[in-house]
């Protein structure tokens, strides 16, 4: 193939695949089994939830996971993280009222009635009782109506999301000290201790414990937010460099005032959680919208080859 008839073989490729694309979106969005427009179950009068847009910066981060080093637990290696691109993610935690419509439209489970919050939540109060499987049914549903794309955030973007109020859970034992168990299970039992003097398991209003920097509200109060990120175990070289990652998908990362492990079907976070130590007050959660032109049509693309 000379030169020029490479150059038109690729002209021809790139008109040829947003053509084939377009045929299949038509095929998935525009006509339906019947043959009739398909706008799936999208409710044009329905409200969109209001997001604040986290805008493209770097930050320090330590990862999720049970880190070891040399047969011995760590904390997870400090790095630095760069959000390349923005994301929009719901300025309030998904509220009872808003999850009291899904479960009307037939989208959703009823929530597990806590013993602290006995005489029911406000309309505008978060949505607790709820399990990772709630929550993406929720995200699921919401898509439906809105015609867009909403999932949880993953740990990542939660961190980023939640700025100044995400909290570090390193224990700070330096490698010289790592072998030592004893020092590890002391700075471990001092943070749990001070975690419970902080409980206030009640569930208040919307707004309650205020905006970060960014504008987003309750970060790190007193419901804890599913992620996406599966939970793991991780070993990593003396250089902090990872050499074995074992994920445990089906256990979840929650973020709050600290991180924990829960179970996808756990509601009530005192009944069972997979790491010990103090668990969350309560387990709710908000959304990120996936604002890609193109999310909707990956969606359903991902839908159809399953």
């Amino acid at each position: 193939m000379t030169k020029g008839n490479k150059k038109k073989h690729l002209r021809d490729l790139a008109v040829a695949v947003p053509a084939v694309l377009l045929a299949v979106v038509a095929g998935l969005f525009v006509v339906d089994a019947a043959g009739r427009v398909d706008r799936t179950s999208q409710d044009t009068k329905f409200e969109r939830p209001q997001t604040i847009v986290v805008a493209p910066r770097s930050m320090t981060y330590r990862a999720d996971g049970d880190f070891q080093k040399n047969n011995y637990p760590v904390d997870a290696p400090l790095t630095t993280r760069k959000l390349a691109r923005s994301f929009e993610i719901m300025k309030y935690q998904v509220s009872a009222s808003d999850y009291e419509r899904c479960i009307a439209d037939g989208g959703c489970q009823p929530a597990e009635a806590l013993p602290h919050n006995r005489d029911g939540l406000s309309v505008d109060a978060p949505i607790v009782g709820v399990s990772y499987d709630d929550a993406e049914n929720y995200a699921k549903w919401l898509s439906q109506k809105t015609g867009e794309v909403w999932h949880l955030p993953t740990d990542e973007q939660w961190a980023f999301a939640a700025g100044s109020r995400f909290t570090d859970n390193a224990l700070g034992i330096e490698d010289d000290d790592a072998t030592n168990p004893a020092l590890r299970w002391l700075k471990d039992y001092e943070q749990q201790s001070a975690r419970k003097l902080e409980r206030r398991p009640e569930v208040r209003s919307a707004g309650a414990f205020g905006e970060n920097e960014l504008g987003i509200a309750d970060v790190a109060g007193n419901v804890w937010e599913w992620t996406q990120t599966c939970h793991r175990r991780v070993n990593i070289d003396a250089y902090g460099k990872v050499v074995a990652e074992t994920p445990v998908c089906g256990v979840y990362v929650v973020n709050g005032k600290h991180r924990a492990a829960m179970s996808s079907f756990i509601r009530n976070p005192k009944t069972g959680g997979c790491s010990v130590g103090v668990p969350p007050d309560n387990l709710g959660f908000r959304l990120v919208r996936d604002g890609r032109w193109y999310a909707v049509v990956l969606k359903r693309l991902k839908e159809f080859s399953i």
